[in-house]
C-alpha cells in the first residue's frame, strides 16, 4: 500500500522504547507512524506532514501534552487526540484536559496494551471519517 493511502499516526513519546513499540505495531497493521520525542517535535512533524491521529504522553521535555494539544486545536479544531498518562488517573486527567474544545480526545491510562491504542484509534478514526 503506498504511503499516501495509509492512514498517518503521529507519536508523540519521549519513552523512546514505548514508542518504538507503537510504532512497530501500528506499521504492521498499515498505519503510517511518525515518531517525536517531545511535543515541539510533534508540533514540528505535523507542520510538515499533517496526521490523522495524534498519540500523546502528557509528560514530556520542552512542551507537553497539554501544550501539544493547545498547537494541535490550533492547527486543527477536529483532529483526534488520544492521551496516554500514568500520571494521573483517567478520570482526573479527563477532568483536567477535557472541555469542548479539547474533543475529539481519548485518554488511556498507562501501561496500555498496543492492541487498546488501536482499538481506540480506530475508534476515533472511523467516528472522525
Amino acid at each position: 500500500m503506498p504511503d499516501a493511502d495509509r492512514r498517518h499516526v503521529l507519536v508523540a513519546e519521549d519513552e523512546a522504547l514505548a514508542a518504538m513499540a507503537i510504532e512497530d505495531f501500528l506499521s504492521r497493521k498499515g498505519y503510517r507512524v511518525t515518531l517525536a520525542g517531545d511535543g515541539q517535535e510533534a508540533v514540528e512533524r505535523l507542520r510538515d506532514d499533517p496526521a490523522d491521529i495524534v498519540i500523546t504522553d502528557l509528560r514530556m521535555p520542552r512542551l507537553d501534552g497539554r501544550g501539544l494539544i493547545r498547537e494541535v486545536r490550533g492547527m486543527s479544531p477536529t483532529l483526534p487526540v488520544i492521551v496516554m498518562t500514568g500520571y494521573l488517573t483517567a478520570e482526573s486527567a479527563d477532568d483536567a484536559l477535557t472541555n469542548g474544545a479539547w474533543r475529539p480526545l481519548e485518554i488511556l491510562r498507562k501501561p496500555v496494551s498496543p492492541q487498546a491504542i488501536l482499538d481506540t484509534l480506530e475508534r476515533m478514526l472511523d467516528g472522525a471519517a
